[in-house]
């Protein structure tokens, strides 16, 4: 009697460490989770530090607004003659 109540407290014991919440592999799966979590963390920032000197250029080099301002907008300065070549 004895030795099936341990059996069956054994075979519990095992099945919550291979199956289910809390398992091995639940535990290996979590794990993965965050290593993935941390590498977006790290790319987001890596994005805010090239926004942030992006904004730091626009606000204090007035070239870099012009240069976004002569490509992205087409504008030219007073004087100059702009010219458009066709692309084939």
């Amino acid at each position: 009697m004895i030795t099936l109540i341990l059996a069956t407290l054994v075979l519990g014991l095992q099945y919550r460490l291979w199956v289910g919440e809390g398992s091995i592999a639940h535990v290996s799966f979590l794990d993965e989770k965050i290593q993935e979590k941390k590498q977006e963390n790290m790319d987001k920032q890596f994005r805010n530090k090239e926004l942030k000197a992006e904004i730091e250029d626009l606000k204090y080099d007035t070239q870099a607004l012009e240069a976004i301002a002569r490509n992205e907008l087409g504008l030219i300065k007073a004087g100059e003659e702009f010219f458009l070549v066709p692309e084939k």
